[in-house]
């Protein structure tokens, strides 16, 4: 009997994505009918969560299956341009260079956000081609993550591997495009690992039609623009690029046997949709850390259900490997992630403790079954999530052995990550967080 062939797998990562920003996720304002039909026809999960509300440090958690606390990378929140001696190690045991060395073709388009050139890039950790950009976020139209007028640096812009390139476009669109140009180079080859990372819908907030706007842009954060109607052009963009991908997939004979994964590196910003959950970016509320993840693999589990697994980014990982045949205890002791295939093929769902914390406001989360423990500025809240998700009711008089009992497993789980660099958590003295209790 000849063994199954090795799914090609397809990750794609939006940018600071809310959680109901999808309409399959309940959105109030955008219409995402491709990524709609990618989660009708696989397995839509409700309770993924980001292993951190910013960026980079998700990202190292997803590359690496681990705490991102684990990693001297992980503890910058985010990693900065002016970060030149901070990156994700070369050598580090990565996903892309697992696959990479089991024979996988592996290429990341997009978002590296691990570090910059010329000791860190994703060429040194396990991808064989990469083109996108090497900082947090860029401006969709210049490509560059200076505003216009004000000076660039090193590894500004788009690279084709080690050398800048030049592309006219709206980013969006040019990531899809390279990712399309990808899989046609993948046909025939040996299985790939595609890493479609999108920088939608990250700010500045510019949507296919605001190039104009672009050169007007005197901060690339963009504080005084912005508009739901112009976030969800770039919702929608994101959505109709993933389309075109999904159809080249399709079109190539390579749909049947690709896995396909769609997910956010944290909660959204000014102008998503969290609902029903609150918090944003950069907070350890449930709107800061939970996501959409959506897996397709028509060669794999039965699409059309909904999973309640308890998720998060370092899952991802195991997850991959174990979807390529790539047994998990070749792996003992490497992750502290978990391999979702089980849950996503309908098996009763993994019980998890997870943790999370954020030098902001000294902010501090443990999720035990329906329970969380969320520490913001030395104050302590306990919810239990089954019947708050919304995190209004504070059980913490009324559940004070509770309280205790994850506040001792937050404390030993944290002997065991990196401390942050002194002088990095910050306080709050203004009550800003506590005020909305």
């Amino acid at each position: 009997m000849s063994s199954p062939r090795r799914p090609n797998i397809l990750f794609i990562l939006a940018d600071d994505l809310g959680y109901a920003d999808l309409s399959c996720y309940g959105s109030r304002h955008t219409q995402t009918p491709c990524l709609d039909e990618l989660a009708s026809a696989g397995v839509r999960l409700t309770q993924a969560y980001a292993n951190s509300p910013v960026c980079s440090a998700t990202r190292v958690a997803l590359i690496t299956g681990r705490y991102q606390y684990r990693l001297p990378v992980g503890l910058a929140e985010p990693v900065r341009s002016t970060d030149i001696d901070l990156g994700l190690l070369p050598g580090t045991p990565t996903l892309p260079a697992r696959l990479q060395a089991a024979g996988y073709r592996t290429a990341l388009i997009g978002k590296w956000h691990l570090g910059a050139p010329p000791h860190f890039g994703p060429q040194q950790s396990g991808y064989d081609r990469f083109f996108g950009f090497h900082f947090g976020g860029v401006d969709y139209f210049t490509h560059s993550h200076r505003a216009p007028g004000r000076p660039t640096s090193d590894f500004d812009g788009l690279y084709e591997g080690a050398e800048p390139v030049t592309r006219e476009g709206y980013l969006t669109d040019i990531l899809a495009d390279e990712a399309i140009a990808e899989l046609q180079r993948s046909v025939g080859s040996r299985p790939f690992f595609l890493s479609l990372h999108f920088n939608a819908p990250h700010w500045p907030w510019e949507g296919p039609g605001d190039r104009a706007r672009s050169a007007s842009l005197t901060s690339l954060r963009d504080e005084a623009g912005g508009s739901i109607e112009t976030y969800a052009a770039m919702v929608a963009a994101m959505d109709g690029a993933v389309g075109r991908v999904l159809a080249a997939l399709a079109d190539l004979g390579l749909e049947d046997n690709t896995m396909v994964v769609f997910t956010s590196d944290n909660g959204g910003e000014r102008f998503s949709d969290m609902w029903p959950f609150v918090g944003a970016k950069g907070e350890l509320l449930e709107g800061g850390i939970r996501v959409p993840a959506v897996v397709r693999w028509p060669a794999g589990p039965a699409g059309g259900r909904i999973c309640e697994q308890v998720a998060m980014s370092m899952d991802w990982a195991p997850t991959l490997l174990g979807a390529a045949g790539l047994a998990s205890q070749s792996f003992a002791g490497a992750f502290d992630g978990i391999d979702l295939n089980p849950a996503l093929a309908g098996e009763p769902a993994t019980p998890r403790r997870l943790f999370w914390r954020y030098s902001a406001y000294d902010q501090r989360a443990v999720r035990d079954g329906d329970w969380k423990l969320l520490v913001i500025d030395g104050s302590s809240f306990l919810f239990d999530l089954s019947a708050d998700v919304r995190e209004r009711a504070n059980q913490a008089q009324r559940y004070p052995e509770r309280l205790a009992q994850l506040s001792q497993y937050f404390e030993a789980w944290d002997a065991a990550m990196l401390p942050y660099p002194a002088g990095l958590v910050s306080e709050n003295p203004k009550g800003r967080w506590v005020d909305r209790y």
